[in-house]
């Protein structure tokens, strides 16, 4: 597959890696391909990296998965179809790059922010055979996205690395602490940490993160 379904930015491994681990990036609402790929020199050197672009252009040099609907209440609410479509689109994009740079399929990494964290989360839950490693930032589980009969899937090669800003203005840190639990309900091995952060990765939080990774490599 020449031609992925979704534009990126990509880091090749530092060091001569035959079948390098993988770590795709989603970022959030409003954002790009390049915010957490800033990330990307200070992660390990074998991991070949690829940060998506979100198909929906909402604004100048910004995108979004699916579409938030805000309302003059300050509530907002996700659009449900849209999100499902961009699950379909993540899928497919996976599988190109896994089949594109050759990369080790049996010890990859999908890193989310906000948005991009809740389609992480949707999509791994609903595949945990296609990424066995998953960095949630800033974000929750949206039960809407999730297939039918999802608990019967098999979790064991699954872990998480969850994490949030205590003084989240966007996404309530309330959400955030119902994911553990979630995760615990199903088997899946996670870590919960908060920082006193709003709605972004504290350096610590980002330490904390690459040292999670680096025990996985």
């Amino acid at each position: 597959m020449d031609k992925l379904s979704l534009e990126y930015l990509i880091r090749h491994p530092k060091i001569d890696v035959k079948n390098p681990p993988l770590l795709v990036m989603l970022h959030g609402y409003g954002s790009n391909e390049q915010d957490l790929f800033s990330f990307a020199n200070d992660l390990p050197d074998e991991l070949l990296i690829v940060s998506a672009r979100a198909p929906l252009e909402i604004d100048y040099n910004g995108y979004a998965w699916y579409t938030i609907h805000f309302n003059s209440d300050s509530t907002n609410f996700s659009d449900i179809p849209e999100a499902k479509e961009a699950l379909l689109k993540i899928a497919d994009f996976i599988k190109g790059v896994k089949e594109k740079y050759k990369v080790d399929t049996k010890n990859t990494f999908l890193l989310g922010f906000s948005q991009g964290t809740i389609l992480s989360t949707a999509y791994v839950i609903n595949n945990p055979d296609k990424i066995q490693h998953v960095i949630a930032l800033s974000g929750y589980v949206n039960t809407q996205l999730l297939q039918d009969n999802f608990e019967k899937n098999n979790f064991n090669n699954l872990d998480f690395f969850v994490s949030h800003g205590s003084v989240d203005q966007i996404i309530p840190v309330d959400l955030a602490r119902k994911t553990p639990g979630f995760l615990n309900n199903l088997g899946i091995k996670n870590t919960y940490h908060e920082y006193h952060v709003g709605h972004g990765v504290a350096p610590q939080n980002f330490y904390d993160l690459n040292s999670w990774i680096k025990n996985r490599l």
